[in-house]
């Protein structure tokens, strides 16, 4: 749980100060107010995880390969034990409002909004239907998408008492994966089949609708993730055969040219000196490593089970 301070790193500190061993309530009390009070260090690269072996997110070190936060809903008092199985099988997990939160969602169907600083939920729902991605729209409110479940569901984020009556509306999409809000146009994007549909917000909060008023047709089937590239007007998407960039301006769709392009589940850049990493299966939907493009690792760690994974950017 203590994930800044393994056994390997507090073995190596009594070694070199004794006299930490008498004090180890200070000790595991500063060890434990460090991880709820965790900010990401400007120098450092860090990637987050949608790990299921552990039902939790989690946010690695790239440059060391610790994992230096996790939230894991099991033990989380702000989610209550009857709702923690909706977060089995966590399937995304992405940075938002300035890297300051993490909006998440799980096959069990459950949808979360964390605070990376401490860690609080500040919203958590329901969608249900083995629900794959999430997205923030303008107003606050939560949009997922679910795949069997064959749905978009927009949860009302004002205060909750009980999740369970949290207000939400449902639009049907066929094979629900993947969700992006672009802030810059307004617009929300989801590949759907071979369809790269475009939907409209009506920023009403309390009455959400979403129209589609746009679709273009993709050069394959089975799309999966869907993720922008980093400030650039484009997005990656990844289908059970390839990879795609899409170029939002003029709607053009290239497969990228890479050997890793078979069944990816996630795709994830940045700017210079960031590498794009992706999530290729090693056993039915889950991988121990992120790769590069060339598939080299950038990380690994053995009995991880993860899904998805995105620079915490």
């Amino acid at each position: 749980m203590l994930q800044h301070f393994s056994c390997r790193k507090i073995n190596v500190l009594l070694k070199l100060f004794p006299f930490l061993s008498i004090f180890p309530f200070i000790f595991l009390f500063n060890a434990v107010n460090a991880q709820t009070n965790w900010h990401p260090d400007s120098r450092k690269k860090y990637i987050i995880l949608a790990e299921q072996s552990k039902s939790r997110v989690a946010i690695v070190d790239a440059g060391s390969s610790e994992i230096v936060w996790e939230w894991r809903p099991a033990v989380r008092s702000d989610i209550a034990p009857q709702h923690a199985h909706w977060f089995e099988a966590m399937s995304d997990a992405k940075p938002v409002k300035n890297k300051k939160f993490i909006l998440a969602c799980a096959s069990g169907g459950g949808v979360a909004l964390i605070r990376i600083a401490d860690k609080k939920t500040m919203f958590y729902g329901y969608a249900g239907g083995n629900t794959h991605s999430v997205a923030l729209l303008p107003d606050g409110n939560i949009v997922s998408a679910s795949s069997t479940g064959n749905q978009l569901s927009i949860f009302v984020t004002t205060a909750q008492a009980e999740p369970e009556k949290t207000v939400r509306k449902d639009f049907p999409l066929h094979d629900g994966h993947n969700l992006v809000w672009d802030s810059r146009k307004n617009w929300l994007f989801t590949v759907s089949g071979n369809q790269w549909i475009t939907y409209r917000y009506n920023n009403e909060k309390m009455n959400p609708v979403l129209t589609a008023a746009d679709s273009v047709s993709v050069p394959d089937n089975g799309a999966h993730d869907l993720y922008k590239m980093f400030k650039k007007d484009s997005l990656w998407l990844s289908t059970h055969a390839a990879i795609f960039a899409i170029h939002m301006n003029n709607k053009k769709i290239r497969k990228v040219n890479t050997r890793f392009g078979e069944n990816i589940k996630s795709i994830s850049s940045g700017p210079k000196g960031y590498p794009t990493i992706i999530i290729q299966p090693k056993e039915k939907w889950w991988t121990d490593e992120v790769l590069d493009l060339a598939g080299n690792p950038i990380f690994r760690q053995e009995g991880l089970r993860i899904y998805k994974a995105r620079w915490l950017l």
